[in-house]
Formats: structure tokens, sequence, C-alpha cells
């Protein structure tokens, strides 16, 4: 009896040794890799993304490790870091663009990739339809092509008579074709004639200004591309200098200098994308998460512009807006 109480005994420590022990392991630290293009214009969003994750629980150094790569505009090396990722069997790879999408499909076939924002997953190739991606890549979309008529609706009341448009865009960059499109429709209901700028170096930029004032355009429009985004200062720059009203699809151009952007809130765009990240570490499929599209939108307007400029903003159009730079 004495010989089973000491058997029973020891059991009962053993066993309590190992829970303490199971209870004391330390939490799975996720790994997550970012792909990005450049690191110096893209802090706001990464910040967003950050907080996205932090609302979540993740803290990192803690439950996840974030592997930032960012290219700095290099396509050479962007393939590289891409499979640097590869190899480091990171759990799941964060793109801020459609081009940082595409060198990380074409790394990896297996790592799931988070889209933070792409205009065009489906066209693109990167999704087969926003319900069923099917592979494996999943994230948002920021494509609503209709904003381009708003957009130009929205100069129209600014400037009620106005005749001549320049649109500054870059046709190697494929939603830029819809929202042509868009733009064009728009322009035809109120009478506007367009000028398309094809932008598709920095040097082409100066050239752009130049043709839009020899052809005496009332308005800038400016659509999406990596080189315009780029080079958003210089692009408000010009505008300012041509005292052109500019409107653009994303607010850091407003931030940068421009008059006024209207469009989806990419900040949002990447805060939402933890979500998906966090969905995917817990055990989801890309293929089995719906490419969201976007349901947040913001007007901003730079009020000391609109000053430098000489054009004055209707009180109904500064009511509407999300946010003022004075």
């Amino acid at each position: 009896m004495a010989t089973r109480a000491v058997a029973l005994a020891l059991c009962a420590v053993l066993s309590a040794l190992s829970f303490h022990a199971e209870a004391q392991q330390p939490e799975k630290v996720h790994r997550i890799g970012y792909l990005g293009g450049t690191s110096t214009s893209t802090s706001g969003r990464i910040e967003a993304f950050r907080q996205g994750l932090r609302e979540l629980g993740y803290v990192e150094g803690k439950n996840i490790v974030i592997e930032w790569r960012h290219a700095e505009a290099n396509p050479g090396r962007q393939r590289a870091l891409a499979a640097e990722l590869v190899r480091l069997k990171v759990d799941v790879i964060v793109t801020p663009g459609a081009t940082d999408t595409r060198t990380a499909k074409e790394a990896t076939a297996t790592i799931p990739i988070v889209m933070a924002q792409d205009p065009d997953p489906v066209g693109s190739g990167f999704v087969t339809s926003l319900a069923r991606p099917g592979g494996n890549i999943t994230g948002l979309s920021s494509l609503r092509a209709d904003l381009s008529g708003k957009r130009l609706e929205l100069l129209k009341e600014i400037l009620p008579k106005l005749s001549r448009a320049a649109v500054l865009g870059t046709s190697i960059n494929p939603p830029n074709l819809e929202f042509l499109r868009e733009t064009e429709v728009a322009a035809q209901a109120f009478g506007v004639q367009l000028q398309y700028l094809d932008i598709l170096d920095p040097k082409d930029i100066e050239t752009a200004f130049r043709a839009a004032n020899k052809a005496r355009t009332d308005v800038v429009l400016v659509l999406g591309g990596r080189v315009l985004y780029s080079h958003r200062i210089q692009i408000a720059k010009l505008a300012v200098k041509s005292q052109l009203p500019s409107i653009y699809q994303v607010a850091e151009f407003v931030e940068a200098g421009g008059l006024m952007s209207y469009g989806t809130s990419i900040n949002e765009l990447f805060r939402r994308a933890a979500t998906y990240v966090d969905k995917i570490l817990k055990g989801a499929k890309p293929a089995d998460l719906p490419v969201e599209q976007p349901t947040k939108f913001e007007l901003v307007i730079n009020l000391k512009t609109a000053k430098q400029i000489g054009v004055a903003i209707p009180p109904n159009v500064l009511a509407r807006a999300d946010r003022v730079i004075r």
C-alpha cells in the first residue's frame, strides 16, 4: 500500500510539473513579411497597418515579428527581397501596391499574400474574383472608378465655367484606363474637353505641365501610378506655379501642397489589412477570404493652396470636407 501511495504521489507531481511546463510555454511568435517599394513616402500607411495589428492584440517583438523590406523603387532589388522573405519562411506577406503584389506572386505560390490595396485585383490577375480569390492572394481593393467623375464634378463646383481639363496618368498602369473612361463620361455630361497627358517617366511631368499651360487648360486631374505618387511634391508645386486647381485620388498629394483629393481612405485600407493577416495567422486560407471593397471615402482640401492660386472654395464644398488643411 505504501509503495502504491508513493507511486500515485509521484504521478501527481509529474502531472503537475507537466501542466506547469505547458502553461509556461512561450506564446507563438508569427513572422510577417512586408514587401514595399519605398519606405519614406508611406509612413502614414505603415503606421495605420501597425495600428490595425495592435487593435487585434499583436505586439511587435512579443507575438509577431515584421520583416520590413523596401526596394526603394528598384525592381531588381524588390525581386531579391521577395525571394529573401520566401527563404525566411514568413507566415504571410503584406504588399502595399500592385507592383509589390506582382513581385510577391512571382516569388511564391504557397505563402499567403495580403494586398493592403490594389486598384483592380481581378484585372491584374491576382485573384479569380473578388468573392472567391482562388489562390494564395487576398486583401483589399481600392477600385472605385466612378469616383473619377465625382472629382471632375467637384472641380466644376469650384469653377463653374470650367471647359478644359488636363488629365495626368500613366498608360501602363492598368486601372487608369477605367478611371479615364469614367472621367470621359463625366466630361461629356459637363461639357468639358479633356487633354490626356501620359506620365511614364519623371521627366514627363514638367513636359506635361508645359503642354497643359500651352492648351490653356483650367484644371488638372491626377490619376494613379507609382511615378506620379513618388513625385507628388513636384506635381503639387507645378500646379501652384501654373495657377491650376488640381484634384487627386489620395490625400498625400494634398498634404504635399495639392488643392484637394477625393477618394478611398488608403490609410483605412492599410488598417483593415491587419484583419486579413489576423485571420490567416489563425488558420484561414486566402482562397476562402473575399477581397474587401472600399466603403470609406474622404474629401481633403488645402486652403493654403487655394489662397496661393486665388481660388475660393464654395462653402457647400468646404462643409463636405472630411479634413481641411489651413
